[in-house]
């Protein structure tokens, strides 16, 4: 139940010729209190109720329990959840022992790509695609949690 992840910023699409898989996401928040945050998720045909603890000092590792739903018990508590619905395309890419999976936002986050890779240490060693970015881990601000109150398109400018 714990999940080792990091998050970084994605320079360009051209990850998207390595993909092995591509997967529209909708997500949505029952509670998205930093403590504590409680998802539901749609992804292709699938609902998942996701609950997350507050991550550590590095923000990399966290309690993470998840559970798969029926979609037609998902779209229902995808409804009930807080405004800010998130909407974006998952990307799964294999890199060296790691898959990546890279995100781009839609709506009101357009313009965002944020790569996660899942480690099984804090210190694993990972191969880096030329795509990767800036390392964004532990920063709240590209959490999808903060993403739904907080979209891009409000502060993006801010970080040109």
């Amino acid at each position: 139940m714990i999940e080792i992840e990091r998050k970084f910023l994605v320079t360009s699409d051209d990850f998207k010729a390595s993909a092995s898989a591509k997967n529209h996401i909708a997500q949505g928040y029952l509670n998205s209190h930093p403590e504590r945050t409680v998802r539901i998720r749609i992804k292709g045909e699938i609902g998942f109720l996701t609950i997350k603890g507050k991550g550590n000092e590095s923000g990399t590792t966290r309690l993470e329990w998840e559970t798969e739903l029926s979609l037609m018990d998902a779209k229902p508590l995808l409804a009930l959840c807080e405004k800010g619905i998130i909407d974006k395309t998952r990307y799964e890419i294999p890199v060296g022992k790691h898959t990546f999976e890279v995100d781009e936002f839609h709506g009101e986050n357009e313009g965002l790509l944020i790569a996660e890779i899942e480690l099984k240490d804090e210190n694993e060693a990972f191969e880096k695609p030329s795509w990767l970015g800036m390392e964004v881990t532990g920063n709240e601000q590209y959490y999808n949690a903060y993403l739904s109150n907080h979209p891009y398109s409000e502060w993006k400018t801010n970080q040109e």
